[in-house]
């Protein structure tokens, strides 16, 4: 493809589309204009889309047509089909995809400019043709986009359960990493700067692909399920940064633009889950946390457990219909039980009884950022219900009860008490504060952090085992029956 002359209406299209992008950014950053930011963004990709094709002669309409068709069928099936449990997931794939894009367009340059040369014996190398700086960029789009397509891919098989969410530590993998990084570097760089035979220039490019692919399996694979949060949003990054540099190999600004703007909040993102965990992104790449310790990734006294009192669901009710506050703590429990409209239909019922309801949101709850405001979100609860974590701890002294559904390591009282454990000093929601926790839980199996949780042996903790939307129909029936 070749570019036609830069009209003006493309140029206000790139404008608009670049506007709307950074509007669309600033929308997401709080939970009530998040749904018209998100389609704010959607937009300014549409225009974005619309001005390159009219800036760019196409060489096949026919093949556009057909991505477009393929590409809006698939989304379509994944966007109605896909239930909220799945979201990581896709949000993973999402990742991929973005990479894999990047890497195959600035492979496509490179191979379309082998091409070329065949029109214009003078220019002897790639590098000759395309220019030192986006021969380079080419490398670190194909070199950045590899490893977030593999990457991703791993993020995903680990949500999924198709392999083990455990951290799998290789002997010498910090090594191996190291040489697989440097090899990717140096051969790209021997590739923009001074390799002279187009067809090792070639060879070269594609040995950084494969690198870069190996590399990627290899940087999240050691990485547990417990940190797929920080790994979904760095994913997210680099894909922006991906972009960004295919943007500079096409001379797009708008996609440098939107490259860059994913690839700074990315990384933004992926700072505050970090600290939301009370750990160094280093520490989360590279620290294989919860593989060591006890075989199975758990410690030995996770399960050992000696004043835990189990409550039914009538007990739990007798408690709640006096209550004039309660705070709702969701946990990744709830998605898999698909028991966020349940846990809404109970809240109307409190409120109607005069209570005041509201929902403390842990930054790192779920298995990607914002887990808990989207399924929250899906189930209609309000937007001003829903309480980050330095806004709700200082009220849960005074909260009458906390319901703290399918959530383990993010309420667990040892991150702040035990300067021994693991999780020591990572933030968390102090809900043993409140007059009563109610903790609604299928066992006492221990969270990903594979460590005993002493708030289940509380005095003022009651514990109601099961699924967690059966116990939710339960509570919902009694207040019926109550009310009835």
């Amino acid at each position: 493809m070749s570019a036609t002359a830069f009209s003006p209406l493309v140029a206000i299209l790139y404008l608009v589309s670049a506007i709307l992008f950074v509007v669309g950014l600033k929308g997401l950053t709080r939970v009530r204009t998040a749904r018209r930011g998100n389609f704010l963004s959607a937009l300014a990709m549409l225009l974005a889309i619309v001005a390159t094709l009219v800036h760019i002669e196409v060489l096949s309409w026919t093949w556009i047509l057909v991505g477009l068709v393929v590409g809006g069928v698939i989304g379509a099936f994944a966007a109605f089909r896909i239930p909220m449990t799945s979201m990581p997931e896709m949000v993973a794939l999402f990742n991929g995809c973005g990479g894999a894009a990047s890497a195959l367009v600035a492979l496509s340059i490179v191979w379309q400019s082998v091409l070329e040369r065949g029109e214009n014996p003078a220019a002897v190398t790639v590098t000759s043709l395309l220019g030192t700086s986006p021969a380079l960029t080419t490398v670190i789009s194909v070199l950045i986009g590899s490893v977030t397509l593999t990457g991703s891919i791993v993020a995903f098989l680990k949500l999924k359960g198709w392999i083990s969410g455990k951290p799998v530590l290789l002997p010498g993998r910090h090594v191996l990493n190291l040489l697989l990084l440097a090899g990717s570097v140096g051969g790209g760089v021997y590739f923009a700067l001074s390799a002279t035979d187009p067809t090792l220039q070639l060879q070269l490019l594609l040995g950084v692909t494969v690198a870069s692919l190996v590399l990627g399996v290899l940087l999240v694979i050691p990485i547990g399920g417990a940190d797929m949060p920080v790994v979904i949003s760095l994913l997210n990054s680099y894909s922006g940064l991906a972009a960004a540099a295919t943007g500079f190999v096409l001379q797009e600004n708008v996609l440098i633009i939107s490259g860059a703007l994913v690839g700074a909040s990315g990384l933004i993102l992926t700072q505050i889950m970090c600290k939301a965990m009370n750990r160094s992104l280093a520490n989360v790449l590279f620290g294989g946390f919860g593989a060591e310790d006890s075989g199975g990734g758990a410690a030995k006294d996770a399960r050992d457990y000696v004043n835990v009192t189990s409550y039914s669901p009538e007990e739990a009710v007798l408690v709640l219909e006096n209550c004039e506050s309660l705070v709702v703590v969701p946990g990744y429990g709830l998605a898999v039980a698909q028991a966020q409209h349940t846990v809404r239909e109970l809240a109307d019922l409190m409120a109607k009884r005069g209570c005041q309801v509201t929902y403390g949101i842990h930054p790192v709850a779920g298995r990607m950022p914002g887990h808990m405001n989207v399924l929250l979100a899906e189930a209609d609860v309000p937007y001003e219900q829903l309480l980050e974590m330095d806004t709700v701890n200082p009220e849960f002294r005074n909260t009458d009860a906390v319901l703290v559904v399918g959530a383990n390591d993010v309420v667990n009282p040892a991150a702040s008490k035990d300067p021994a454990s693991p999780i020591f000093g990572m933030p968390v929601l102090d809900v043993q504060e409140a007059s009563t926790v109610m903790v609604i839980k299928r066992s006492l199996s221990p969270g990903f952090a594979g460590i005993k949780n002493e708030l289940f042996e509380y005095d003022n903790t009651m514990m109601l085992f099961g699924d967690a939307k059966k116990i939710l129909q339960e509570l919902v029936k009694e207040f019926k029956e109550i009310a009835d």
